[in-house]
């Protein structure tokens, strides 16, 4: 997966939006401007190639007042089609650097 594909798909207003990611953005009080502009100045630190019905990655990226931003996106590469699966703020006793997962004790 490329990030060029998602960003073009945002760009382009290609994009779906799941129920559960709109009740995350909500609850994390994320606009989705700012979910938008985080993704495509962001990049994927982690990939889910088997996911299924398309293939995902998770996005870092940040908002316009520099807060970080975590958004999963598949893509759909017949339709070129890319749906936000779920966005939050992470936790940052999870992440280190907001790019990689801290060992779990």
């Amino acid at each position: 997966m490329d990030i060029s594909d998602i960003i073009s798909a945002i760009l382009t207003d290609n994009i779906r939006i799941t129920n559960h990611a709109y009740e995350e953005a909500l609850n994390d009080d994320l606009t989705f401007d700012e979910i938008l502009y985080s993704s495509v100045f962001g990049h994927i630190i982690e990939e889910y190639p088997e996911d299924t019905p398309f293939p995902s990655c998770l996005v870092f990226g940040r908002t316009f007042s520099d807060d970080p931003v975590h958004t999963v996106w598949a893509y759909d590469d017949v339709r070129q089609i890319s749906t936000l699966v779920t966005v939050y703020r992470p936790d940052p006793g999870m992440w280190t650097d907001w790019r990689d997962r801290r060992d779990q004790i």
